[in-house]
């Protein structure tokens, strides 16, 4: 029944025409901590778990500067990848929509995660990305 489900609408990056987009988008894992991938409407984005909530991925966002938010470092033995996180307002059971921003690669990936998949588990399943992310290299870090 997957391939008739409908696709997730996806607003579409301003870089998303990069070439590293493709082969990012390429190298990304079917499933993501047990969340099935979906289909998206737009160019260099994915989407997993439910469809009416999924987890997105957006790669060509712009590169985000220096900034004083939260900047994490999601690092594993293929290597490490920095991400700004962003937390939205938190809700009753302390659960919040999140969205991760790669910091120091360009073209830069966004990841929207969505409060219910935050309240049932960690955001760790980042670490996953991690190769996909690595092909683009890495111009500065989280200090």
């Amino acid at each position: 029944m997957a391939g008739c489900s409908s696709a997730v609408v996806v607003d579409v990056a301003p870089h998303a025409a990069e070439p590293l987009c493709a082969s990012i988008v390429l190298a990304l894992p079917e499933d993501l901590d047990g969340l099935e991938r979906l289909r998206t409407t737009s160019q260099a984005t994915v989407a997993w778990g439910d469809p009416g909530d999924p987890v997105v991925l957006r790669c060509g966002v712009e590169p985000p500067g220096p900034t004083t938010d939260q900047c994490v470092t999601a690092e594993d033995e293929a290597g490490s990848v920095d991400w700004i996180a962003v937390s939205g307002p938190a809700a009753q059971d302390g659960s919040a929509d999140w969205t991760f921003t790669t910091y120091g690669r360009s073209p830069a990936v966004e990841v929207q995660v969505p409060a219910s998949v935050t309240a049932t588990r960690s955001t760790s399943f980042l670490l996953e990305l991690g190769p996909a992310l690595s092909q683009v290299e890495q111009t500065r870090r989280c200090l």
